[in-house]
Protein backbone atom coordinates (compact mmCIF):
# COMPACT_ATOMS: atom_id res chain seq x y z
CA UNK A 1 0.00 0.00 0.00
CA UNK A 2 1.49 2.90 -0.71
CA UNK A 3 2.15 6.00 1.78
CA UNK A 4 -1.21 7.73 2.93
CA UNK A 5 -0.42 11.42 3.08
CA UNK A 6 -2.55 12.82 6.15
CA UNK A 7 -1.26 10.09 8.07
CA UNK A 8 2.63 10.27 6.59
CA UNK A 9 3.81 10.12 10.03
CA UNK A 10 1.91 7.43 11.46
CA UNK A 11 2.89 5.27 8.61
CA UNK A 12 6.56 5.69 8.87
CA UNK A 13 6.49 4.90 12.78
CA UNK A 14 4.55 1.92 11.78
CA UNK A 15 6.93 0.38 9.32
CA UNK A 16 9.71 1.07 11.84
CA UNK A 17 7.67 -0.74 14.57
CA UNK A 18 7.35 -3.92 11.82
CA UNK A 19 10.97 -3.84 10.78
CA UNK A 20 12.13 -3.98 14.52
CA UNK A 21 9.75 -7.10 14.88
CA UNK A 22 11.83 -9.01 12.55
CA UNK A 23 9.02 -11.07 10.92
CA UNK A 24 9.52 -10.00 7.36
CA UNK A 25 12.54 -8.52 5.50
CA UNK A 26 12.96 -5.53 4.34
CA UNK A 27 12.04 -5.96 0.21
CA UNK A 28 8.81 -7.65 2.21
CA UNK A 29 8.02 -4.31 3.92
CA UNK A 30 8.86 -2.14 1.24
CA UNK A 31 6.64 -4.09 -1.36
CA UNK A 32 3.99 -4.05 1.86
CA UNK A 33 4.24 -0.36 1.95
CA UNK A 34 4.00 0.34 -1.43
CA UNK A 35 7.50 2.26 -1.41
CA UNK A 36 11.24 1.21 -3.05
CA UNK A 37 13.67 -1.10 -0.83
CA UNK A 38 16.00 2.11 -1.25
CA UNK A 39 13.66 4.38 0.47
CA UNK A 40 13.07 1.59 3.24
CA UNK A 41 16.59 1.88 4.14
CA UNK A 42 16.83 5.12 4.57
CA UNK A 43 14.03 5.48 6.95
CA UNK A 44 15.20 2.67 8.87
CA UNK A 45 19.07 4.24 9.05
CA UNK A 46 17.48 7.60 10.12
CA UNK A 47 15.61 6.22 12.57
CA UNK A 48 18.91 4.90 14.02
CA UNK A 49 20.75 8.04 13.91
CA UNK A 50 17.95 10.36 15.26
CA UNK A 51 15.29 8.18 16.59
CA UNK A 52 11.56 9.32 16.03
CA UNK A 53 12.86 12.89 15.13
CA UNK A 54 14.74 11.30 12.37
CA UNK A 55 11.21 10.75 10.71
CA UNK A 56 10.50 14.14 9.94
CA UNK A 57 10.98 15.39 6.52
CA UNK A 58 14.27 17.54 6.61
CA UNK A 59 14.93 20.63 4.05
CA UNK A 60 16.30 20.04 0.67
CA UNK A 61 18.00 23.38 0.84
CA UNK A 62 21.28 23.01 0.06
CA UNK A 63 24.18 23.76 3.00
CA UNK A 64 26.21 26.08 0.37
CA UNK A 65 25.87 28.00 -2.33
CA UNK A 66 29.63 27.66 -4.54
CA UNK A 67 28.42 31.07 -6.61
CA UNK A 68 26.46 32.40 -3.57
CA UNK A 69 27.88 35.92 -2.92
CA UNK A 70 30.36 36.14 -0.11
CA UNK A 71 29.95 37.56 3.77
CA UNK A 72 32.17 40.18 3.24
CA UNK A 73 30.47 41.61 0.02
CA UNK A 74 27.01 41.03 1.78
CA UNK A 75 28.31 43.03 4.94
CA UNK A 76 29.50 45.95 2.86
CA UNK A 77 26.37 46.45 0.68
CA UNK A 78 24.43 46.47 3.82
CA UNK A 79 26.84 49.00 5.54
CA UNK A 80 26.71 51.19 3.24
CA UNK A 81 23.32 51.09 2.63
CA UNK A 82 22.58 51.67 6.43
CA UNK A 83 24.54 54.75 6.49
CA UNK A 84 22.95 56.01 3.35
CA UNK A 85 19.08 54.81 3.20
CA UNK A 86 17.92 56.48 0.12
CA UNK A 87 20.68 54.81 -2.29
CA UNK A 88 19.83 52.14 -4.52
CA UNK A 89 21.57 49.11 -5.81
CA UNK A 90 23.56 51.09 -8.34
CA UNK A 91 24.85 53.38 -6.34
CA UNK A 92 26.02 50.58 -3.30
CA UNK A 93 27.96 48.97 -5.88
CA UNK A 94 29.65 51.55 -6.91
CA UNK A 95 30.75 52.41 -3.72
CA UNK A 96 31.83 49.33 -2.73
CA UNK A 97 33.66 48.69 -5.82
CA UNK A 98 35.71 51.69 -5.46
CA UNK A 99 36.60 50.61 -1.96
CA UNK A 100 37.51 47.41 -2.78
CA UNK A 101 38.13 47.15 -6.75
CA UNK A 102 39.81 43.87 -6.31
CA UNK A 103 35.84 42.35 -5.91
CA UNK A 104 33.36 40.28 -7.85
CA UNK A 105 30.25 41.55 -7.25
CA UNK A 106 26.99 40.44 -7.30
CA UNK A 107 24.64 41.93 -10.20
CA UNK A 108 21.91 44.81 -9.36
CA UNK A 109 19.22 42.32 -8.66
CA UNK A 110 21.11 40.37 -6.37
CA UNK A 111 21.84 43.35 -4.33
CA UNK A 112 18.16 44.65 -4.47
CA UNK A 113 17.12 40.91 -3.15
CA UNK A 114 20.23 40.86 -0.44
CA UNK A 115 18.05 44.68 1.07
CA UNK A 116 15.22 42.77 1.13
CA UNK A 117 15.96 39.91 2.74
CA UNK A 118 17.92 42.43 5.24
CA UNK A 119 14.63 44.67 6.29
CA UNK A 120 16.13 47.51 4.01
CA UNK A 121 13.55 48.32 1.39
CA UNK A 122 10.59 49.94 2.74
CA UNK A 123 7.67 49.90 0.77
CA UNK A 124 6.05 52.91 -1.38
CA UNK A 125 4.21 54.72 1.27
CA UNK A 126 0.34 55.03 0.16
CA UNK A 127 -1.48 58.28 0.15
CA UNK A 128 -4.70 58.23 2.47
CA UNK A 129 -7.61 58.29 0.48
CA UNK A 130 -10.56 59.50 1.61
CA UNK A 131 -14.18 57.60 2.77
CA UNK A 132 -16.20 57.64 0.39
CA UNK A 133 -20.43 57.12 1.01
CA UNK A 134 -20.46 54.22 -1.94
CA UNK A 135 -22.17 53.59 -4.96
CA UNK A 136 -25.30 55.56 -5.62
CA UNK A 137 -28.82 53.86 -4.34
CA UNK A 138 -31.31 56.12 -4.86
CA UNK A 139 -32.96 55.69 -8.08
CA UNK A 140 -34.49 57.78 -10.99
CA UNK A 141 -38.14 57.99 -11.07
CA UNK A 142 -39.27 61.83 -11.97
CA UNK A 143 -37.81 64.61 -13.98
CA UNK A 144 -35.37 66.96 -11.59
CA UNK A 145 -34.97 64.05 -8.80
CA UNK A 146 -31.04 63.40 -9.90
CA UNK A 147 -29.32 65.30 -12.30
CA UNK A 148 -26.11 64.29 -13.39
CA UNK A 149 -23.03 65.97 -14.29
CA UNK A 150 -20.17 65.35 -15.81
CA UNK A 151 -16.47 66.78 -17.80
CA UNK A 152 -16.51 65.43 -21.09
CA UNK A 153 -12.54 64.77 -21.78
CA UNK A 154 -11.14 67.73 -23.12
CA UNK A 155 -9.88 67.89 -26.57
CA UNK A 156 -7.66 71.19 -28.67
CA UNK A 157 -10.06 72.88 -31.14
CA UNK A 158 -8.24 73.42 -34.31
CA UNK A 159 -6.69 76.62 -32.79
CA UNK A 160 -4.93 74.62 -30.32
CA UNK A 161 -6.85 75.85 -27.31
CA UNK A 162 -8.02 72.93 -24.72
CA UNK A 163 -12.02 72.93 -24.56
CA UNK A 164 -13.65 71.28 -21.51
CA UNK A 165 -17.35 70.65 -21.76
CA UNK A 166 -19.48 70.41 -19.47
CA UNK A 167 -22.40 68.52 -19.63
CA UNK A 168 -25.39 68.34 -17.03
CA UNK A 169 -28.93 65.76 -17.77
CA UNK A 170 -31.76 65.35 -16.35
CA UNK A 171 -31.44 61.22 -15.01
CA UNK A 172 -35.02 60.52 -15.60
CA UNK A 173 -35.93 61.98 -18.78
CA UNK A 174 -32.13 62.20 -20.50
CA UNK A 175 -32.62 65.60 -21.29
CA UNK A 176 -29.49 67.45 -22.02
CA UNK A 177 -29.38 70.52 -19.65
CA UNK A 178 -26.19 72.33 -21.01
CA UNK A 179 -23.16 71.68 -23.13
CA UNK A 180 -21.22 74.07 -22.43
CA UNK A 181 -17.33 74.37 -23.30
CA UNK A 182 -15.48 75.65 -20.91
CA UNK A 183 -11.67 76.57 -20.83
CA UNK A 184 -10.58 74.63 -17.46
CA UNK A 185 -12.97 72.30 -14.92
CA UNK A 186 -12.31 75.26 -12.37
CA UNK A 187 -15.04 76.26 -9.91
CA UNK A 188 -15.28 79.98 -11.17
CA UNK A 189 -15.91 78.78 -14.68
CA UNK A 190 -18.21 75.78 -13.65
CA UNK A 191 -20.43 77.45 -10.55
CA UNK A 192 -22.23 80.14 -13.28
CA UNK A 193 -23.37 77.60 -15.76
CA UNK A 194 -25.31 75.38 -13.10
CA UNK A 195 -26.48 79.56 -11.69
CA UNK A 196 -27.62 80.03 -14.98
CA UNK A 197 -29.36 76.17 -14.64
CA UNK A 198 -31.01 76.58 -11.33
CA UNK A 199 -32.70 79.87 -12.07
CA UNK A 200 -34.29 78.57 -15.87
CA UNK A 201 -35.24 74.97 -14.51
CA UNK A 202 -35.39 75.26 -10.57
CA UNK A 203 -33.49 73.07 -8.35
CA UNK A 204 -32.94 68.54 -8.52
CA UNK A 205 -33.12 66.72 -5.55
CA UNK A 206 -29.78 65.48 -6.33
CA UNK A 207 -26.81 66.27 -8.49
CA UNK A 208 -24.68 63.22 -9.15
CA UNK A 209 -21.58 63.36 -10.41
CA UNK A 210 -17.70 61.75 -9.99
CA UNK A 211 -15.11 62.25 -7.99
CA UNK A 212 -13.08 65.22 -10.11
CA UNK A 213 -12.59 68.48 -9.82
CA UNK A 214 -14.94 70.64 -9.22
CA UNK A 215 -17.13 68.71 -8.12
CA UNK A 216 -14.97 66.96 -5.24
CA UNK A 217 -12.12 67.06 -2.93
CA UNK A 218 -9.87 65.17 -0.58
CA UNK A 219 -11.24 67.52 2.11
CA UNK A 220 -13.73 66.08 5.26
CA UNK A 221 -16.73 64.44 3.58
CA UNK A 222 -14.96 64.98 -0.16
CA UNK A 223 -16.65 68.54 -0.29
CA UNK A 224 -15.68 71.25 -2.53
CA UNK A 225 -17.03 74.45 -2.51
CA UNK A 226 -19.43 73.95 -5.36
CA UNK A 227 -21.40 71.05 -3.05
CA UNK A 228 -21.25 72.67 -0.56
CA UNK A 229 -23.15 75.65 -2.48
CA UNK A 230 -25.55 72.93 -3.72
CA UNK A 231 -26.15 71.64 -0.04
CA UNK A 232 -27.09 74.53 1.17
CA UNK A 233 -29.63 74.92 -1.72
CA UNK A 234 -31.35 71.86 -0.34
CA UNK A 235 -29.28 69.74 -2.85
CA UNK A 236 -27.57 66.95 -2.40
CA UNK A 237 -24.65 65.91 -3.96
CA UNK A 238 -23.96 62.20 -4.74
CA UNK A 239 -20.96 60.88 -5.92
CA UNK A 240 -20.26 57.57 -7.59
CA UNK A 241 -17.43 55.12 -6.70
CA UNK A 242 -14.12 55.57 -8.06
CA UNK A 243 -13.06 54.56 -11.19
CA UNK A 244 -16.88 53.29 -11.81
CA UNK A 245 -17.94 55.73 -14.33
CA UNK A 246 -20.66 52.64 -15.24
CA UNK A 247 -22.51 53.80 -12.20
CA UNK A 248 -23.46 56.98 -14.27
CA UNK A 249 -24.05 54.99 -17.34
CA UNK A 250 -26.77 57.20 -18.95
CA UNK A 251 -24.35 59.82 -18.95
CA UNK A 252 -21.63 58.20 -20.05
CA UNK A 253 -23.72 57.10 -23.50
CA UNK A 254 -24.65 60.24 -23.99
CA UNK A 255 -20.88 61.52 -24.09
CA UNK A 256 -20.56 58.36 -26.44
CA UNK A 257 -23.19 60.59 -29.11
CA UNK A 258 -21.96 63.61 -28.46
CA UNK A 259 -18.25 63.18 -28.66
CA UNK A 260 -19.58 61.43 -32.57
CA UNK A 261 -21.51 63.60 -33.30
CA UNK A 262 -19.94 66.60 -32.22
CA UNK A 263 -16.36 66.80 -31.52
CA UNK A 264 -14.76 64.79 -34.57
CA UNK A 265 -13.56 66.85 -36.09
CA UNK A 266 -13.12 69.90 -33.78
CA UNK A 267 -14.09 72.97 -35.00
CA UNK A 268 -11.98 75.77 -35.39
CA UNK A 269 -12.16 78.04 -31.77
CA UNK A 270 -14.08 77.60 -29.00
CA UNK A 271 -16.79 79.38 -29.94
CA UNK A 272 -17.49 77.30 -33.20
CA UNK A 273 -17.43 74.53 -31.17
CA UNK A 274 -20.27 75.69 -28.96
CA UNK A 275 -21.89 75.86 -31.81
CA UNK A 276 -21.74 72.75 -32.49
CA UNK A 277 -22.86 71.80 -29.07
CA UNK A 278 -26.02 74.06 -29.13
CA UNK A 279 -27.14 72.30 -32.29
CA UNK A 280 -26.11 68.88 -30.97
CA UNK A 281 -28.21 69.72 -27.86
CA UNK A 282 -31.36 70.88 -29.52
CA UNK A 283 -31.01 67.83 -31.89
CA UNK A 284 -30.49 64.94 -28.98
CA UNK A 285 -33.52 67.06 -27.08
CA UNK A 286 -36.27 67.78 -29.50
CA UNK A 287 -35.73 65.76 -32.33
CA UNK A 288 -34.08 62.17 -31.91
CA UNK A 289 -36.19 59.72 -30.36
CA UNK A 290 -34.62 57.83 -27.48
CA UNK A 291 -34.91 54.04 -26.83
CA UNK A 292 -34.84 54.24 -23.32
CA UNK A 293 -38.05 56.69 -23.60
CA UNK A 294 -40.16 54.63 -25.67
CA UNK A 295 -38.74 56.43 -28.57
CA UNK A 296 -39.81 59.52 -27.33
CA UNK A 297 -37.88 62.74 -26.96
CA UNK A 298 -36.65 63.83 -23.64
CA UNK A 299 -38.16 67.27 -24.56
CA UNK A 300 -41.84 65.66 -24.54
CA UNK A 301 -40.97 64.21 -20.99
CA UNK A 302 -38.89 66.75 -19.05
CA UNK A 303 -40.78 69.04 -17.20
CA UNK A 304 -38.71 72.21 -15.24
CA UNK A 305 -38.62 71.70 -11.39
CA UNK A 306 -41.38 72.91 -9.05
CA UNK A 307 -38.07 74.22 -6.70
CA UNK A 308 -37.23 77.77 -7.60
CA UNK A 309 -33.71 79.37 -7.15
CA UNK A 310 -34.29 81.38 -3.97
CA UNK A 311 -32.64 84.77 -3.60
CA UNK A 312 -31.08 84.71 -0.14
CA UNK A 313 -29.90 81.12 0.84
CA UNK A 314 -31.43 80.14 3.87
CA UNK A 315 -29.52 79.27 7.12
CA UNK A 316 -29.15 75.29 7.99
CA UNK A 317 -31.37 74.20 10.47
CA UNK A 318 -30.18 71.36 12.87
CA UNK A 319 -32.32 69.25 15.72
CA UNK A 320 -32.45 70.77 18.60
CA UNK A 321 -30.36 67.99 20.64
CA UNK A 322 -27.55 68.98 18.18
CA UNK A 323 -24.59 71.13 19.49
CA UNK A 324 -24.02 73.60 16.73
CA UNK A 325 -20.85 75.01 16.14
CA UNK A 326 -19.45 77.30 13.38
CA UNK A 327 -16.25 76.55 11.43
CA UNK A 328 -13.82 79.53 11.83
CA UNK A 329 -11.88 80.99 8.67
CA UNK A 330 -8.73 79.03 10.15
CA UNK A 331 -10.83 75.59 9.39
CA UNK A 332 -11.31 74.16 12.79
CA UNK A 333 -14.46 74.98 15.40
CA UNK A 334 -14.18 75.17 19.03
CA UNK A 335 -15.10 72.06 21.37
CA UNK A 336 -14.66 72.19 25.04
CA UNK A 337 -12.12 75.47 24.92
CA UNK A 338 -10.17 73.47 22.54
CA UNK A 339 -9.88 73.68 18.89
CA UNK A 340 -10.46 70.63 16.00
CA UNK A 341 -9.86 71.25 12.24
CA UNK A 342 -12.96 69.99 9.89
CA UNK A 343 -12.51 71.65 6.58
CA UNK A 344 -11.16 74.56 4.86
CA UNK A 345 -14.24 74.36 2.46
CA UNK A 346 -16.63 74.77 5.16
CA UNK A 347 -14.84 77.87 6.20
CA UNK A 348 -18.03 80.40 7.84
CA UNK A 349 -20.39 77.69 7.89
CA UNK A 350 -22.58 75.99 10.62
CA UNK A 351 -22.38 72.34 11.38
CA UNK A 352 -24.14 69.80 13.81
CA UNK A 353 -22.72 67.56 16.31
CA UNK A 354 -25.03 64.52 17.27
CA UNK A 355 -23.89 62.73 20.49
CA UNK A 356 -23.53 58.82 19.32
CA UNK A 357 -21.90 57.21 22.44
CA UNK A 358 -20.01 58.74 25.39
CA UNK A 359 -17.05 60.91 24.38
CA UNK A 360 -18.16 60.42 20.38
CA UNK A 361 -19.88 62.66 18.07
CA UNK A 362 -21.51 62.22 14.81
CA UNK A 363 -20.24 65.15 12.84
CA UNK A 364 -23.29 67.07 9.93
CA UNK A 365 -23.22 69.56 7.65
CA UNK A 366 -27.03 70.08 6.65
CA UNK A 367 -28.23 66.35 5.83
CA UNK A 368 -24.85 65.26 4.95
CA UNK A 369 -23.09 63.01 7.40
CA UNK A 370 -19.20 64.03 7.76
CA UNK A 371 -17.80 61.76 10.20
CA UNK A 372 -17.73 61.23 13.74
CA UNK A 373 -15.40 63.70 16.51
CA UNK A 374 -13.62 61.97 19.18
CA UNK A 375 -13.42 63.77 22.06
CA UNK A 376 -10.25 61.64 23.78
CA UNK A 377 -8.02 62.16 20.29
CA UNK A 378 -9.85 65.64 19.23
CA UNK A 379 -10.09 64.74 15.69
CA UNK A 380 -12.73 63.96 13.51
CA UNK A 381 -12.77 60.69 11.74
CA UNK A 382 -14.23 59.40 8.59
CA UNK A 383 -16.51 56.46 8.91
CA UNK A 384 -14.23 53.89 8.39
CA UNK A 385 -12.12 54.77 11.49
CA UNK A 386 -9.53 57.11 9.72
CA UNK A 387 -8.23 60.46 10.49
CA UNK A 388 -9.60 63.24 7.60
CA UNK A 389 -6.86 65.52 9.23
CA UNK A 390 -5.19 67.23 12.08
CA UNK A 391 -4.59 70.33 13.62
CA UNK A 392 -1.15 71.35 13.23
CA UNK A 393 1.46 69.46 16.21
CA UNK A 394 -0.64 66.43 16.17
CA UNK A 395 -4.21 68.36 17.13
CA UNK A 396 -3.80 69.49 20.31
CA UNK A 397 -1.95 72.42 19.25
CA UNK A 398 -4.65 75.69 19.30
CA UNK A 399 -3.54 78.08 16.52
CA UNK A 400 -3.37 81.78 17.02
CA UNK A 401 -6.50 82.82 15.41
CA UNK A 402 -8.32 79.77 16.43
CA UNK A 403 -12.01 81.03 17.41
Amino acid sequence: MPWQETLLMDQRVQFIADSQRDVFDVAELARHYGISRKTAYKWIDRYDVGGPAGLVDQSRRPAHCPHGTRPPIIAALLDVRRHHPTWGAKKLLKIVATRHPTWTLPARSTVCDLLDRAGLIMGPRRRPVPAHPGRPLIPMTAPNGTWTADFKGQFKTRNGVYCYPLTIVDGFSRYLLTCHGLLSTAIVTARPIFLRLFQEYGLPGIIRTDNGVPFATTALGRLSTLSVWWIRLGILPELIAPASPQQNGRHERMHRTLKAEATRPPSANLRAQQIRFNRFRHEYNDERPHEALDQETPGSVYQPSPRALPRTLAPLEYPGHFEVRLVSRNSGIRWKKRWVCVTHTLAGEYVGLEEVDDGLWDVYFGPVKLGRLNERLLRIEDHKGRTVRRGPAGTTTEPADAL
